[in-house]
């Protein structure tokens, strides 16, 4: 049951940000999530609220106002071949939106299942 969380420099467009949670959910779902499972939100702040270095640690062009930091919480147990088999297919639907990929950081967090609540107050993996 992933959670994803866009933060970004506002203003943007309903379709930009259509885009990068289209973009994300596909990635996800190509790992095994499933299609139906879709918890996302996005955290559209003024740029005093929101900073960024523009070239650290290793960016190849510089980041714009269109930085966009996505946060995937995830439930525990996916493996680093996982995770970058999600990001490699992020990166491929956002180049071929024409988004700039040095403009995108992603934070994995694996949470426990038995942290995870999704209705009901029931823990169905604990």
């Amino acid at each position: 049951m992933p959670i994803v969380t866009l933060t970004l420099r506002r203003p943007k467009t309903p379709a930009f940000k259509t885009m990068v949670l289209d973009a994300v959910h596909a990635a996800l779902v190509g790992a095994g999530v499933n299609p139906n499972d879709r918890f996302q939100r996005v955290l559209e702040l003024d740029a005093d609220d929101f900073r960024f270095d523009a070239v650290f640690p290793d960016v190849r062009t510089r980041r714009t106002d269109d930085f966009v930091l996505v946060e995937i919480l995830l439930g525990a147990g996916r493996s680093v071949k996982v995770k970058k088999q999600i990001l490699a297919t992020l990166v491929e639907r956002l180049e071929a939106a024409g988004f700039d990929p040095e403009n995108l950081m992603v934070c994995f967090q694996d949470v426990a299942w038995e942290n995870w609540s999704p209705a009901g107050g029931r823990v169905p993996h604990a």
